[in-house]
Order: structure tokens, then sequence, then C-alpha cells
């Protein structure tokens, strides 16, 4: 059955560290659920193994952009020297501060946000300061944002933008948070400049079940659709949950999937 699907999984579960060298699960802390969307993509590939090249590339036809808004030069992307990570993290920092109706947010405060934010991964180079170019792609990525997010809320007029919202964690899965949401919709943002791929859907679908656990304890509400949107390019992505959620998962109802992921966690939990 699907729970023995899980069992070969677990031995190759690894974490690499800041030296390169792999860490079992066992040994690790909480982990939020991007994270584990991300790393260790095993027990999602059980719960949808239609999550597919053919899949995503037939969502990534559904794709829309919303007019009135620019994407930012690729050319313009190119003549900066931070990494990709850190310059839209940058962007973002700037969009929250443009939502909250901060105008007293600098350059340099946004700069120590998004430097605390990325130094959380192994990887990140931290700059000691911002080029013109830096701030050039960052706010117009930021704007883009914004305005995306405001299209949305038209057609939700009362409700309001939520910044990260509350995504509730499960055993050794941490809570975690997205990056908006409005009403009933998911909003994640990806600064990409290909199409969406089977990682974002991953992560989204893992956010939603995690969610929905929580649901079926009698606690809050879930989200029926998510959108994910691309400021850099002006692309954006409306899906019913239901609908990915049927279309990735073969056979399994919404129930099933939930108890499985939770004997998985339970599983690790043991192990450790």
């Amino acid at each position: 059955g699907a729970l023995d699907l899980l069992q070969p999984i677990q031995p190759r579960l690894l974490h690499v560290t800041k030296n390169g060298l792999g860490m079992p699960v066992s040994r690790l802390p909480l982990r939020d659920p991007r994270t584990v969307a991300r790393d260790i993509p095993g027990v999602l590939d059980v719960l949808f193994p239609r999550l597919s090249g053919g899949l995503v590339n037939f969502l990534n036809r559904k794709m829309v952009s919303f007019e009135g808004i620019s994407p930012v030069s690729n050319e313009l992307i190119k003549k900066s020297r931070l990494q990709k990570a850190m310059l839209f993290e940058l962007s973002t920092v700037r969009a929250e501060g443009l939502l909250r109706g901060d105008r007293e947010m600098s350059w340099d405060d946004c700069l120590r946000s998004a430097s605390r934010r990325q130094e959380r991964h192994y990887d990140a180079k931290i700059p000691d300061k911002l080029e013109p170019c830096d701030m050039e792609i960052a706010d117009h990525a930021a704007r883009n944002s914004v305005a995306m997010l405001s299209k949305v809320q038209d057609r939700y007029p009362l409700a309001r933008i939520e910044q990260a919202p509350l995504i509730p964690g499960l055993g050794w899965v941490n809570s975690g948070n997205g990056d908006f949401a409005i009403g009933p919709v998911l909003i994640e943002i990806k600064h990409t400049e290909r199409n969406f791929g089977s990682g974002d859907f991953r992560q989204v679908l893992m956010y939603w079940l995690l969610k929905y656990a929580k649901y079926i304890e009698g606690n809050g509400e879930i989200w029926s659709h998510v959108y994910l949107i691309n400021p850099r390019k002006n692309s954006a992505l409306l899906i019913d949950y239901e609908y990915l959620i049927r279309s990735a998962s073969a056979q399994y109802n919404r129930v099933e999937l939930v108890e499985i992921l939770r004997s998985y966690i339970g599983k690790e939990f043991d192990r450790r």
C-alpha cells in the first residue's frame, strides 16, 4: 500500500550542512514546511505521483499577464552582481514595506532585513552596499508585486491582503509562513526567469495539506485556490486546489492524503 511505499524513502533523507556533509533527518531540528517540500520531496512523490512534467507543462499553459504591468528587464538584471535570491529577497522586503504604507523604510533598512532572511541559507552572499541597478530592479519588482496583489484583491473586495499567512505545523514539521493570502486564496511569489516548476507546486501542495490537517481538527479554514505570481515576468497562474490535488494525486482523496502524511511524519518522529 501507500504507507509501505514510504519505507524505502526514509533512510535516504539527508540534510546538507554548511560543509556539504549529510546529516540524518533524525538528528535535525524542527523544519519549516517550505524546507520539507524542497529538500525531501520523496513523500510528496508518493502522495502526488502525477506531478510530472506533463501536468506541470499543462498548468503553465494557463498562465496570464496583467494589463499595465511591465516585466523587469533581463538586461538590467544581468547588470546586478547580487545573487538572484538576495536581489529578489530585497524586492520582497520592499514590497512588504509598500503594502504596510511604510514610507520611511530606506534601502539600508531593506538590505538589513533581506540579509537577515538570507543568512538562513548557507550559500547566501551578503553585500556591503547596493548599487543603483540593484535598487532599480528591486523597486520595479516590488511595485509589480504590489500592483499584481492589488489586481487579485479586486476580485475579493471584502478581503484584505494578509502578509505571511500561517502554515500550521504537524509533528516534526514546524509551523511556517506563506507569502500572502487574500480571502480564500493563498498567494506565493516566485521571481524566476522560467515557468513555474514542480517544486513550486510541491510547496503549495504541502502548505495545503498542513492547513487541511489543522482544518479537520476543527481549526481555521482552508484555501480554495492558490495564485502563483511572478512579478519579474508579469505572469500569474490561478489554480483551483481541488483540481490540483485530484490531478496530481491519482487515487487518494484529501483525507487519505493527510493520513498518509501523518503516518510518514509519525514514523520519522519515532525514529528520532
